[in-house]
């Protein structure tokens, strides 16, 4: 499955929750090492929302959302070949960090290729937005601004 998605800035707060140990313990797993602190946010409509409103329906995520349309068209699409990988969530110090699941993946920009993992958080306040994690910081590495077009080709 390939996503294409324009550049976006978000919140600014992802660093909070990647940074933390138990997380990047799992990550580690997921993309053979530690993860950058942060996401890369990729703004997605049309049929790319569809795939990714499927996905999303695979990890669980309540996609009430989405438009009836959205809803109908995703769950349409096979993403049975797609491996859902699930973070876990933990406590610490009476704060709870919630789970996510993730999809192996690589992001491709112009001429060059990151492998990287489509993180889907199961709360999150994005509805058209993926994010995604790799072990670089993919702005700086890929001299990506917002408003580039990128695409996450999911594995």
């Amino acid at each position: 499955m390939r996503l294409t998605g324009t550049v976006s800035s978000g919140l600014g707060r992802a660093h909070i929750f990647m940074a933390q140990p138990h997380y990047q313990e799992q990550f580690k797993m997921l993309l053979g090492g530690t993860a950058w602190p942060g996401t890369l946010n990729l703004t997605i409509q049309g049929q790319d929302l569809v795939n990714y409103i499927a996905l999303r329906k695979k990890s669980g995520i309540d996609t009430l959302d989405a438009s009836d349309e959205h809803r109908s068209a995703a769950s349409e699409i096979d993403v049975s070949m797609h491996e859902a990988f699930r973070i876990r969530g933990f406590l610490r110090d009476g704060v709870s960090f919630g789970g996510a699941t993730a999809f192996s993946a690589r992001l491709e920009s112009g001429d060059s290729t990151i492998d990287c993992a489509l993180l889907i958080p199961d709360l999150t306040r994005h509805t058209d937005v993926v994010e995604v994690i790799a072990c670089a910081f993919l702005r700086e590495k890929l001299s990506l601004e917002d408003n580039d077009i990128v695409q996450v080709v999911v594995n």
